[in-house]
């Protein structure tokens, strides 16, 4: 196979902690070929999807003591060729968040790859349609009480109400921007109004769910089915459990009340055509629903000695053969 990954620029990645190489080094060692680019290097050409691709060799990083070793370099680059996408068998699309305007415009311009030659994962409507904060909540039964509002005196209602509640913008990533709110709160006034850009923007505010002091397991989810999971605590100084806020990682398992939240989603994500998703739960409870750039691989495979990766290419391998017919190559 011929896969594609639109990624951030490939230097300023991590490939012991980055899904994007441990999805690209899966696919180079179960033989195909793994090419890459840029969401500002799409383009639209006699109403075809092209992109400026490189064909990248990774040298794959290896567990030495418990930690993943990466040696330098660890990828080399071919030159830069414009090809259009459907060429490839399967395009993932691996662009980090914020979902802004260049990353709209990019899912625009893969909705002109033919369905019928390639796989792209994740499906671009499905992105478009499927904020991570705002998708989770027509999970009635899955998900924690939650308002989304930019109106300040409804905010504080349900502070009131609750005693504490957590307050997220709808675009951010990485726990970034999120604030816990307690009833009573002096700087209540002043924290809405930045979060809320003083009205003019909603934001989600969750009922704060004190599970959370035991972690924030995030669950990847491969067309529907949970594969494996992960817990993330915080590192005590913060109550963001999140990886980027500085938080650790601990191995966990799928509960029966995570599965059964798993089952109430499959359907609306094999719907949308968001095959590699992973999902954040708290105490029971859905939180968010990540589409865009899921992570978390590297350190379940450290921690469980598995091949995430792999399992993840062999899915693409044979939804190609049920799918689609072969291309001649």
């Amino acid at each position: 196979m011929k896969l594609a990954f639109i990624i951030d620029p490939i230097h300023q990645l991590d490939p012991c902690h980055d899904t994007s190489i441990a999805l690209m080094e899966a696919a180079q060692i179960l033989g195909h070929e793994v090419w890459v680019t840029q969401a500002n290097l799409l383009s639209v050409v006699d109403s075809k999807a092209w992109a400026m691709l490189q064909q990248v060799e990774l040298v794959p990083i290896q567990l030495v003591e418990g930690s993943w070793k990466a040696v330098n370099p660890w990828y080399k680059l071919s030159a830069g060729c414009f090809t259009p996408l459907d060429t490839m068998d399967a395009v993932f699309m691996r662009t980090d968040p914020p979902v802004n305007d260049s990353y709209l415009y990019a899912t625009y311009v893969l909705d002109y790859i033919d369905p019928q030659k390639t796989l792209v994962i994740n499906r671009p409507s499905g992105i478009r349609g499927a904020n991570e904060k705002m998708y989770a909540l027509q999970f009635t039964n899955a998900i924690p009480e939650t308002i989304v509002s930019a109106d300040k005196d409804l905010i504080w209602k349900f502070v009131e109400a609750k005693g504490a509640a957590i307050i997220k913008p709808l675009g951010n990533k990485a726990g970034e921007g999120i604030l816990f709110l307690q009833s009573g709160d002096r700087n209540f006034n002043s924290i809405v109004e930045l979060s809320t850009l003083r009205g003019r923007l909603p934001v989600m505010v969750q009922t704060y769910l004190p599970k959370a002091k035991e972690g924030d397991k995030r669950i990847i989810l491969l067309n529907g089915e949970p594969i494996a999971a992960l817990n993330r605590l915080s590192s005590g100084s913060d109550f963001r459990n999140n990886m980027a806020a500085g938080g650790t990682v601990a191995q966990t398992t799928i509960t029966p009340r995570e599965h059964e939240i798993c089952r109430e989603i499959a359907p609306a994500l094999r719907q949308d055509g968001l095959i590699f998703v992973g999902i954040d739960v708290i105490g029971g409870y859905l939180t968010e629903v990540n589409v865009t750039s899921p992570t978390g691989i590297r350190e379940i495979d450290r921690l469980d000695g598995t091949c995430l990766g792999q399992q993840v290419i062999s899915w693409v391998e044979e939804a190609l053969k049920t799918q689609k017919p072969q291309k001649p190559h």
